[in-house]
């Protein structure tokens, strides 16, 4: 929900992490060429110093793939994280979204460069200069609506089980200017996605999120991906996650998460992510001219194409995918090109702070 880059350190050191635990790794295999030690070195680190509560990563090695986790499940009691554990996508979710716009553009029942008002008359008041790629690139200028809302540990609990309604929360963005003229700057705006939700709802006759079951999640099999809507709670096995207010662990990993829409809302595992993004970048979701657009990017975009970021770590190694954040969670979803190198993880939060540590080591230790 919140902005989160491709570079791990920034996706996870924006989210206040806090709080070690006991590490538990998942017996190796034949030996690859990543390091299973110094991945799990490195997730320990996040739990201890780092200041993750706990970690989970799924990691794809060429045709071996493993996974690892440190830390606890529940702050003051010693079960592990779950390595099969269910969480908060965030912004994941948005990539989602991106794939099932470009699914009706190659349908031609979308058109990316149509104004936004052809769709969704009088939605809003810049509707016939925003067009629909410049809400999948977040080049709207659109208001981030998130920066209205208490979303700090001391207001949050006073919205967290509120019911939002998407067009409530592009009415908090509208009531503000743009932040620039359409398509001439970027931004990241969680309004962007809430905007391209209704439109799918809008081409489709149906909520965004049946589209995304029919299109996406049944064909690949995604059974443990959900979109929650206004559930409260993480079905199955999950970690908890916390935000400290007055210098106490509040457990935030109940809430209402339509407050994030189709910019944040979804709950999904290591293992449907991954099988999500090897299938989108293998081209298993989108046709040629649209896979080409998901990851064209403009020279001010920050290597934003459409609903997907590459990033160029100094190795050299381009990677990739997209972050998310929401209260409680952080979340990372990263690829090379050639699907031969994956990385999907979660990070819960815990009371206290952390300084990230470890996390620069595991990017490392997977891509370069």
């Amino acid at each position: 929900m919140r902005k989160r880059g491709i570079a791990l350190a920034a996706v996870v050191g924006l989210t206040a992490l806090g709080m070690g635990g006991t590490a538990v790794a998942e017996p190796t295999g034949s030996a690859g060429r990543i390091d299973r030690e110094v991945v799990q070195q490195a997730l320990d680190k996040l739990t201890g110093e780092g200041g993750a509560a706990g970690v989970q990563v799924r990691i794809t090695d060429g045709r071996r793939q493993f996974t690892a986790r440190s830390g606890v499940a529940e702050v003051g009691r010693t079960e592990p994280v779950p390595l099969d554990g269910r969480f908060r996508i965030g912004s994941i979710t948005k990539t989602f979204v991106s794939t099932v716009v470009l699914q009706l553009v190659g349908e031609g029942r979308v058109g990316l460069d149509d104004p936004v008002d052809r769709y969704l008359p009088g939605l809003l008041p810049d509707g016939d200069e925003i067009t629909v790629r410049m809400l999948l690139q977040h080049t709207s200028g659109l208001f981030n609506y998130t920066r209205a809302l208490p979303l700090d540990p001391a207001g949050f609990e006073g919205i967290r089980f509120k019911h939002w309604e998407p067009r409530e929360l592009v009415g908090i963005s509208t009531a503000e200017p743009l932040d620039f003229p359409p398509g001439t700057s970027w931004s990241y705006s969680n309004t962007n996605f809430v905007v391209a939700g209704l439109l799918v709802e809008k081409v489709t006759g149906r909520p965004y999120e049946v589209a995304v079951n029919r299109r996406i999640l049944r064909p690949l099999g995604l059974r443990d991906t959900s979109v929650p809507g206004d559930r409260v709670d993480v079905p199955g096995p999950h970690a908890h996650g916390y935000y400290s207010v007055d210098g106490k662990a509040v457990d935030v990993t109940r809430l209402n998460p339509s407050v994030a829409h189709a910019a944040g809302e979804m709950i999904s595992t290591t293992a449907d992510l991954d099988r999500f993004v090897d299938a989108l970048l293998d081209g298993r979701l989108l046709a040629p001219a649209q896979q080409a657009e998901l990851t064209r990017t403009l020279p001010f975009t920050e290597g934003y194409g459409l609903g997907f970021q590459s990033t160029e770590l100094p190795c050299g190694v381009t990677v990739y995918g997209h972050g998310g954040g929401i209260p409680g969670y952080t979340s990372y979803l990263g690829s090379t090109k050639d699907t031969k190198t994956r990385l999907e993880g979660s990070f819960t939060s815990s009371p206290a702070g952390g300084t990230g540590a470890g996390l620069e080591e595991l990017l490392n230790e997977v891509f370069c």
